[in-house]
């Protein structure tokens, strides 16, 4: 299936550029190549590709303003971003979720890694949640139809990585769910990945839950659990 999976990357230094192309292409992706955001804005309304990975530092634009017009755009708003760069702080990775990227990869990284994370965005993509349950928790609402949710009749603005972390909680009210559980089924990742993409998401998602971010409790050196603990 990853044949007909299309994948844009964007970097501006060449070498790097190649290496993950050519890993990509021997694993039957269809690979574009963009070392700048202009030409990667062109590649992508013009193939629209379903997962993008892309630097954060480029020479005419960054990242996170390339990421932003993506999701903007509303024939390319579901490509499944990754963003990958030499940056390590939490903001740089906060700012990149703030705008709508899927994942975040630093620098150096394994081409192996990086295909694996891609192969786990194509299965997302082929195989879509089935979920079509609505879930009500007092102060919460998740439309499993529609994907929307709601706090106290306020429609929130989540990513689909947002929704689905939302969902998997809900859905497992009062049940522990460690990172490696969550890199499982919300990202479709090993369990073993040392990664701090969940720990940022969950404090990017509490965020906009408003007046239900304390259902998300942290269970420290364990993971995270969904309690509705209105009084």
């Amino acid at each position: 299936m990853t044949d007909e999976v299309t994948v844009l990357v964007v970097e501006d230094e060449d070498d790097i550029r190649g290496l993950v192309a050519r890993s990509l292409s021997k694993e039957g992706f269809s690979v574009l190549e963009a070392p700048d955001g202009a030409t990667a804005l062109e590649l992508a309304r013009t193939y629209q590709p379903a997962v993008v990975l892309l630097d954060l530092m480029l020479p005419d634009m960054s990242g996170v303003q390339i990421c932003e017009q993506l999701r903007a755009d509303e024939k390319l708003s579901g490509a499944y971003i990754i963003m990958v760069t030499a940056r390590t702080q939490e903001d740089d990775r906060i700012s990149g979720f703030e705008v709508g990227a899927d994942d975040y990869v630093t620098k150096p990284f394994s081409p192996k890694e990086l295909v694996l994370r891609v192969k786990a965005a194509a299965r997302r993509i082929e195989r879509p949640s089935s979920d079509k349950i609505s879930i009500k928790l007092q102060r919460l609402h998740i439309d499993g139809a529609a994907h929307k949710v709601w706090v106290e009749n306020e429609e929130l603005e989540l990513t689909a990585t947002e929704y689905k972390l939302l969902f998997h909680l809900a859905t497992n009210t009062g049940k522990l769910c460690s990172r490696g559980e969550l890199l499982q089924e919300v990202w479709g990742l090993p369990p073993s990945l040392n990664t701090r993409t969940v720990d940022t998401h969950i404090k990017r998602l509490r965020q906009k839950l408003l007046s239900a971010a304390d259902y998300i409790e942290t269970v420290r050196g364990a993971g995270y659990r969904f309690d509705v603990i209105d009084s």
